[in-house]
């Protein structure tokens, strides 16, 4: 006698199921035989420009936001921490450092009598940024017993395109702190300047003025310097996309190129770089310090491993962080309660 087999239980699930499996099978082989996506063309590389670097390259490593993702989302920090500086230490004291509405800085004081100063010089590619939103470093100095110093000066966009009058701003405002510095507690013959990025420029300019020629002060009117992310040499800036902006000269590229001009290098510097920062900037850095060291001048070259160019710059808010530190030694301070 035969057996019956057991019946086969058909639900809803199982009969979607082998549906969708039968749908499978039969598009299996034209499934198979759909082209891949087509794989963009590589890039032919353009004749050098500078260097290994063709036009598009070297534009790309002279764009920040080529590199740093994250670079609005750390401008905008740089002034909430800065507003979140001023509600512990207070506002600082403003002074008009020279004729013009921009002319001014701001002077967040500690409470030590006679004490140094630090004069920081911000960033924004020359064309942005002011002084209120670069107040975050502030308190790393004020409570180690140094006062803080940020100037505000022109956008290369309103003074022509030409980068010789910030340079003669910050300048400007470094003289008036040397004559003006016991009007708010300072000592004149203890200022250090740091910069960041296209403010790194103009502290290198700074460090390498001839205080003795053009402002009738010391020649070691500076005593100390942090030059952060910037550019010494402005030969490979100007080739790049930023001469869409500014109108580079000859005269300028050899005026305010501080690689050039270390004879009138009188202080330490510090130069720093991230390694997330473009090619170009960490290669400045190095050559910049290489140069310092040729010319026979104490330089120290920092690399922040796995900062990029707008993330480096925080590491000068803690007296335990890579620039914070590095300061605090030069201008021989510890961290403590001066306020």
């Amino acid at each position: 006698m035969a057996t019956s087999p057991e019946p086969v239980r058909i639900t809803r699930r199982s009969a979607l199921g082998a549906a969708a499996a039968g749908t499978l099978m039969a598009r299996g082989s034209a499934f198979g035989q759909q082209p891949s996506p087509a794989q963009p063309a590589p890039r032919v590389k353009g004749p050098r420009v500078w260097l290994d670097l063709d036009q598009a390259e070297l534009d790309a490593a002279y764009d920040q936001s080529a590199w740093a993702p994250n670079r609005e989302q750390m401008v905008k920090r740089y002034a909430t921490n800065s507003e979140g500086v001023r509600a512990r230490l207070g506002a600082p004291q403003r002074f008009a450092y020279g004729a013009t509405p921009v002319e001014g800085l701001d002077v967040y004081v500690t409470r030590r009598g006679n004490a140094p100063i630090n004069i920081f010089i911000h960033g924004g590619a020359w064309r942005l940024g002011l002084a209120r939103n670069y107040a975050f470093p502030a308190e790393l100095f004020v409570r180690a017993g140094a006062h803080f110093v940020v100037p505000d000066f022109a956008a290369v966009q309103d003074v022509g395109g030409s980068l010789m009058p910030m340079a003669a701003q910050v300048r400007a405002a470094v003289a008036w702190v040397k004559h003006n510095a016991q009007r708010f507690g300072g000592d004149p013959d203890r200022i250090y300047v740091s910069g960041h990025s296209s403010g790194a420029h103009l502290a290198g300019v700074i460090l390498t003025t001839d205080w003795r020629r053009d402002f009738n002060l010391p020649a070691d009117t500076v005593k100390g310097g942090l030059c952060c992310s910037g550019m010494y040499d402005l030969k490979p800036v100007r080739l790049s996309a930023r001469n869409a902006y500014v109108k580079f000269t000859d005269e300028m590229e050899q005026a305010l190129s501080s690689q050039r001009h270390l004879d009138t290098l009188t202080a330490p510097v510090i130069v720093a770089c991230g390694t997330l920062e473009t090619p170009e900037f960490q290669r400045q850095a190095r050559d910049f310090a290489a140069a310092v060291t040729a010319a026979g001048k104490p330089v120290q070259l920092l690399v922040g491993d796995g900062y990029n160019h707008f993330e480096i710059i925080e590491t000068l808010t803690s007296p335990y962080g890579l620039l914070g530190r590095a300061v605090l030694e030069q201008m021989k301070l510890t961290q403590g309660g001066a306020i």
